[in-house]
């Protein structure tokens, strides 16, 4: 230091030394704050927040979330189809070994007693007779023969029978399924020992008619592929009223009675376990992709 007049001079270097430090301290100060309040997570202590590292999911994001969303309501929506078959099972079967009842005088209620057991009584019109199908055996112990157009050399292959049935209480003609014969045994000739005339009793289950399957060709001929009631009865002149007869009302020499299929296909099970599965795992890829942000 120099002194002169009583005053104290220090080196102009040593006063631009200082400057400089002090100048450098808070430039670094500033460049500390600027970079905190850009990345929190870089230099935050541990227990800072860490709001700072999520990121905004975006729209293109919450829109992609739709997707284990709506998988996962339609498991749910398969869930209640499950219940709903099942029940409409247990339904039919309690239907079925209902004791029978009369055939009711108004024809039109039978709409909604499907699957029901009526009695009825009167005689066959074998005359003009029908025949649906290819169709399968359904033997007495609900098992089944494969039966269809593409199983021709199937030996449990034949058809139904369907017969017009005069009532005897009334003037109205119905349709019944009096069951299956096979192949050979078609034509009434072969089996001349079932075309009873005289009058008989009954005990049949009430089914409705159907609409044509996808993929199902059109009737060949004489012989009906599904039960068409409006062609059938068209063909006969019989009124809108289907039964299969009961395999108690079998005749011997005659068709076999006891083909109505009972069994509803239940899947269900099957779908609602792939649509379940495939939210959880789209959910995950959500969370992984969308939310974390890291990659496959």
């Amino acid at each position: 230091m120099l002194r002169l007049g009583g005053l104290v001079l220090r080196p102009l270097v040593a006063i631009n030394a200082r400057q400089n430090v002090n100048y450098m301290q808070n430039i670094s100060k500033v460049a500390q704050r600027r970079c905190l309040s850009q990345r929190p997570d870089t230099f935050a202590g541990p227990g800072a927040s860490i709001a700072g590292k999520e990121e905004k999911v975006t729209p293109l994001g919450w829109f992609l979330l739709l997707i284990p969303v709506t998988t996962f309501g339609l498991g749910v929506w398969q869930t209640k189809r499950k219940a709903w078959k099942e029940q409409l099972i247990r339904d039919i079967e309690t239907l079925t070994k209902m004791p029978p009842v009369d055939l009711p005088d108004n024809l039109d209620t039978l709409k909604d007693m499907e699957y029901r057991s009526v009695k009825v009584k009167g005689r066959f019109l074998h005359d003009i007779e029908l025949v649906m199908g290819p169709r399968g055996f359904i033997r007495p112990d609900g098992a089944e023969t494969q039966g269809g157009l593409f199983s021709q050399r199937d030996t449990g292959n034949g058809y139904w029978i369907v017969t017009p049935f005069q009532l005897s209480d009334r003037d109205d003609i119905i349709l019944i399924n009096r069951g299956w014969v096979s192949r050979k045994n078609l034509k009434p000739e072969t089996r001349t020992a079932g075309q009873i005339p005289n009058e008989v009793e009954l005990t049949c289950v009430v089914r409705k008619g159907e609409k044509r399957p996808q993929f199902t060709p059109d009737h060949k001929g004489d012989v009906f592929l599904y039960r068409d009631l409006p062609k059938m009865c068209a063909a006969t002149g019989a009124q809108p009223v289907f039964l299969d007869a009961s395999y108690q009302s079998s005749t011997p020499g005659g068709p076999i009675g006891g083909q109505t299929r009972v069994a509803l296909r239940n899947d269900h099970l099957s779908y609602l376990i792939t649509w379940y599965s495939l939210s959880l795992a789209t959910a995950f890829l959500w969370y992984r992709t969308v939310l974390k942000r890291k990659p496959f």
